[in-house]
């Protein structure tokens, strides 16, 4: 029974909605952290050029630096977001020449000022500053004693930049996520058209219609229309099969009663209760044949829909052999044949099988083997390892060579005659239903060797049908043992 699960284009969203999001987090992430950076690289550029501008502002009188701030550099500064402005100038010795803040600046932050420009993050008074600090020689005047600068303003002007160029960011992803999201739908609708066309192909289709699919599809759905053609040509060959079985199972039961209707009417002619007599011992003989095909039929049947091994249990397959030969002894049917039993294997031969299934096949064999060979005949049950069954013959040899390496764990029964046998030509054909070698001077069915064949497919193997030498037939079952029962199996 099939249960409905979500659509594959659902699904299909899904994963597209959880891969975008995945790597749309990881993108605006991404420019967050880029905007961050682009406003820094753009406000440190103005600490720079009002460096730059106080420096050249520097004047050594007398040997001594002084500073005028000169109005541009203080403009620089502040932004156009009004930032509080911090600036600092002092001797090399760290003595102070003029500041406007009492900035955090360190002995490290000194130092590393001393051989670079720095920039760098601080805390003044509670608030994010942002600090950059040089050096600066007295360059044209009779001193040489360097001096260093400081200059800073607070971060809110960059943290607005950076949110401004965020919010820019983010606005071109949300819209080429809108324009992915229409471009994902009409490639996933015209992608999975494929679908669509093979699912109202089946639709249309009639319910006895099995014939092959002819549609355009993708390379990953030509598999699935193969696996679909195949399962149609499954189809047809077991519809084709039940059509002739029952064409066949309907000539073989209208023939029998159409004996007996013109029996029975030619009796209702003669006015001798002798006449009448004869013609009820045929319509008995005709009847019975009639119940054993039905029943054979039955079985057949039953066999094709019956669930596999459903009754399975360890049997010793030679005890069974033995029980059905001795009955067969008795049997007014073979009362005319020498059944015998040769069992070479070390007993008992354990095997996992349906009794009534195994049963029911040697039944059909040893009635087959009685019904078309003359009287007289010998015909011997034989159970032996596989690949040696009682030197079965070539043929056997043949079949059995790829169980050489593991003989002892599989048993072969078989039964063999020494009747006229069958042409080579019919020999693949016996387990067909109604199929009888060409014979028609018996009054089989044809169904003994295709209700067999389809009890060994039941367990796991096939019959095999070969010629004996000088004459005769041999057909043999191979199976694998069975562990026995435990002690507390019945």
């Amino acid at each position: 029974m099939i249960s409905p699960r979500t659509s594959l284009k659902r699904r299909l969203t899904l994963w597209l909605i959880v891969i975008v999001a995945g790597l749309g987090t990881l993108l605006l992430i991404e420019a967050y952290t880029s905007a961050r950076k682009a406003a820094d690289r753009a406000m440190d550029g103005q600490l720079e050029a009002a460096s730059l501008t106080i420096a050249e502002s520097l004047q050594w009188p007398e040997g001594k630096p002084t500073l005028e701030m000169p109005a541009s550099a203080l403009q620089i500064l502040a932004t156009r977001w009004q930032e509080r402005v911090f600036y600092w100038l002092q001797a090399d010795n760290g003595v102070s020449i003029t500041r406007n803040a009492d900035l955090p600046i360190t002995a490290a932050m000194q130092e590393d000022a001393r051989h670079q420009p720095v920039y760098l993050d601080a805390v003044y008074e509670g608030q994010p500053i942002r600090l950059s600090g040089r050096e600066v020689d007295s360059a044209g005047w009779d001193t040489q004693e360097p001096v260093q600068l400081w200059v800073g303003h607070t971060r809110r002007g960059r943290d607005l930049l950076a949110q401004e160029l965020f919010r820019k960011s983010a606005t071109r992803f949300a819209a080429m996520v809108l324009i992915t999201a229409v471009l994902v739908a009409i490639a996933m609708r015209t992608m999975l058209a494929p679908l669509r066309r093979l699912r109202q192909a089946l639709r249309d289709r009639r319910a006895d219609d099995i014939s092959p699919l002819a549609l355009g599809v993708p390379r990953e759905m030509q598999e699935l229309i193969e696996t679909l053609n195949r399962l149609f040509a499954d189809q047809r060959r077991h519809r084709d099969a039940l059509l002739r079985f029952i064409a066949d199972a309907s000539h073989q039961l209208k023939t029998p009663l159409a004996g007996l209707q013109s029996t029975s009417e030619l009796a209702l002619t003669q006015p001798h209760p002798e006449a009448w007599r004869q013609a009820l011992i045929t319509v008995h003989d005709s009847a019975e044949r009639t119940s054993r095909l039905a029943g054979q039929m039955l079985s057949l049947t039953r066999l094709q829909h019956l669930a596999p091994g459903h009754e399975r249990q360890p049997l010793a397959l030679d005890r069974l052999m033995r029980d059905v030969a001795l009955d067969w002894a008795d049997r007014q049917v073979s009362r005319d044949h020498d059944i015998g039993l040769a069992v070479d294997v070390a007993t008992p031969a354990w095997v996992e099988g349906e009794r009534w299934a195994l049963q029911e096949l040697l039944n059909n064999l040893i009635d087959n083997a009685c019904r078309y060979t003359p009287a007289g005949s010998e015909i011997t049950l034989r159970l032996g390892n596989a690949g040696n069954a009682g030197n079965a013959g070539n043929a056997d040899n043949a079949d059995n060579a790829d169980n050489n390496d593991g003989s002892t764990e599989r048993v072969t029964l078989s039964i063999e005659d020494n009747g006229p046998g069958v042409d080579t030509e019919s020999l693949t054909r016996l387990t067909q239903p109604f199929e009888r070698g060409r014979r028609q001077d018996t009054h089989g069915s044809g169904l003994g060797l295709a209700i067999a064949d389809s009890i060994a497919e039941r367990h796991g193997g096939h019959l095999r049908v070969s010629l004996c030498e000088p004459q005769g037939l041999r057909i043999s079952l191979t199976l694998p043992r069975g562990a026995p029962p435990q002690e507390n199996e019945p």
